[in-house]
């Protein structure tokens, strides 16, 4: 362990910024309140966020994040990398239909070393459709145009978890990373909560597309309640869990292999189907049902439509989401003034997830926490990259995949339905602060694969200069003594990076 390394450790978590209020306007300079504002609006700078609240202040900057006016380009470089992911560019019905076609000739196939050799293949290929899926969500929060949606579609993945290894989510997880949570990031928490509702990845996770009258799985349902909307201590008894999980009966998957059920013509009508989302009334419970004291009488999807409705209008689900949301950008335990107004506002509003935003955005209790909030492995990684390399494209996103995973918080890699942590305490011990040293270490001294295309075998040299103007004018003026006298210690460049990386001040905000 180098003495700057021991130095830095011995920092201790930092940042302790007084009390900030107010706003920059369009042409101000920017002070400490307003990089404060800025580290937790982005995942930490870089100079296009600073360029962007220079130029408009910060008021127009978050009333173009959250009404989504920011265009999602990202440098052609980075635009093509992920253009050439198959996990990305086909459609999931197409590779869910590849899938089964390749499972059945491996079930056809007589038992021996080739059949071992095409189920490894499958198993690969799922492997690397993820892994495709992980790449292009990194590379889109470390380029995109829109740091504040590119953490809201982080954390909305987190809050719906799925886990990729359990059976075909492998093969669905780029549908619903594109397709169910990022189109929803900012708009209204009832179509997120639907559009996952919908979503395969979800129905084969927490095990709904089982679900039927006769054969109830009350999995999702749990979940649903638990996990999506109202939390664990909203009051609700397990009579109510069993009510939704009957009217969650029949919300399934479509096949994928071109066979179709018949309906007669009283069930016809009552199909649903939208991509491979499919309500199938033939296994739907039609019984009335009693769900939070409310009757819900047996009529098909419908049904489901009114049970999420009931769910979002409890007080408990408003606060459940604004205190999540306050866990993330504020503080472990948010403010308890914070989190009423947020969840005022998400009542006020119809659950309008933008609009809780601007109440956390334009919050005393925001600013008052700078400095205050452990970054979580996910953070980490994706700040150290818009530093260190400031909108310059890589060419390879497989390391920031690798680095996710030797901090312990894969994306589509929590076993469990509850998402990886959000407070501190769970990224902050001394075997993933020394990860972190290592990692920053690699960024600084400038990894070599970041450079490389897949397939080539000429590594390609080079490191980041995180000593630019960016640096000096909105970092330098604002760190720790302590930090300063690490930095000081540096025996070049390479070495000056990985310090400030892996320093308390860039992994608190």
């Amino acid at each position: 362990m180098s003495r700057a390394y021991r130095t830095l450790c011995g920092l201790g978590l930092l940042l302790s910024s007084p009390l900030l209020t107010g706003a920059l306007h369009a042409g101000e300079r920017l002070d400490r309140k307003d990089i404060a504002w800025l580290r937790r609006d982005g995942f930490d700078l870089d100079s296009a966020l600073l360029a962007d609240a220079e130029h408009q202040g910060r008021r127009r900057l978050l009333d173009a994040q959250l009404a989504d006016r920011v265009p999602d380009a990202l440098p052609p470089a980075i635009a093509a990398l992920i253009a050439g992911y198959p996990a990305i560019n086909t459609p999931m019905d197409r590779l869910l239909a590849q899938m089964t076609q390749a499972q059945k000739q491996i079930q056809a196939m007589p038992d021996g070393p080739a059949k071992v050799d095409a189920r490894n293949a499958w198993q690969k290929q799922g492997n690397e459709l993820a892994q495709q899926t992980q790449q292009a969500e990194l590379l889109r929060a470390v380029y995109g145009a829109n740091p504040l949606k590119e953490q809201m579609v982080w954390f909305w993945l987190n809050h719906f978890s799925v886990y990729a290894p359990k059976g075909r989510i492998r093969w669905e997880v780029a549908d619903y990373a594109e397709r169910v949570i990022r189109p929803h990031a900012l708009g209204k928490f009832r179509d997120l909560v639907m559009a996952t509702l919908k979503s395969p990845a979800m129905l084969e996770f927490l095990d709904n597309a089982q679900n039927a009258k006769g054969h109830v799985n009350e999995n999702y349902a749990r979940e649903l309640m638990e996990l999506h909307t109202l939390g664990v201590d909203a009051g609700y008894t397990q009579k109510d869990v069993q009510e939704l999980a009957r009217v969650l009966t029949g919300v399934g998957i479509a096949p994928v292999d071109g066979h179709t059920e018949n309906f007669g013509p009283k069930m016809a009508p009552l199909v649903v189907r939208e991509g491979l989302f499919e309500f199938n009334p033939n296994r739907h419970d039609f019984g009335d049902k009693v769900l939070l004291g409310q009757t819900i009488h047996g009529s098909g999807f419908d049904e489901v439509e009114k049970a999420v409705d009931l769910l979002m209008r409890q007080p408990a689900c408003a606060r459940f989401v604004s205190r999540k949301l306050a866990e993330y950008f504020v503080a472990d335990q948010p403010p308890p003034s914070l989190v009423d107004a947020m969840a005022r506002t998400f009542q006020r509003s119809d659950g309008d997830i933008a609009q809780v935003l601007r109440t956390l955005f334009d919050s005393r209790e925001l600013i008052a926490s700078a400095g205050g909030k452990f970054k979580d492995p996910f953070q980490f990684v994706v700040s150290s990259m818009r530093l260190a390399y400031d909108g310059q494209p890589i060419a390879n996103a497989q390391p920031l995949v690798n680095w996710l995973n030797q901090l312990g918080e894969p994306l589509f890699g929590r076993i469990t339905p509850d998402g990886w942590p959000l407070d501190g305490a769970s990224w902050s011990s001394s075997g993933q602060l020394e990860t972190r040293f290592e990692i920053a270490h690699a960024i600084g001294f400038g990894n070599p694969q970041l450079m490389t295309p897949p397939g080539a075998t000429q590594p390609q040299p080079g490191f980041p200069l995180l000593t630019r103007p960016l640096f000096y004018e909105a970092i330098e003026p604002y760190l720790s003594a302590a930090t300063r006298t690490a930095l000081a210690q540096a025996r070049s460049q390479q070495e000056w990076n990985a310090l400030l990386l892996s320093s308390p001040d860039f992994n608190q905000r």
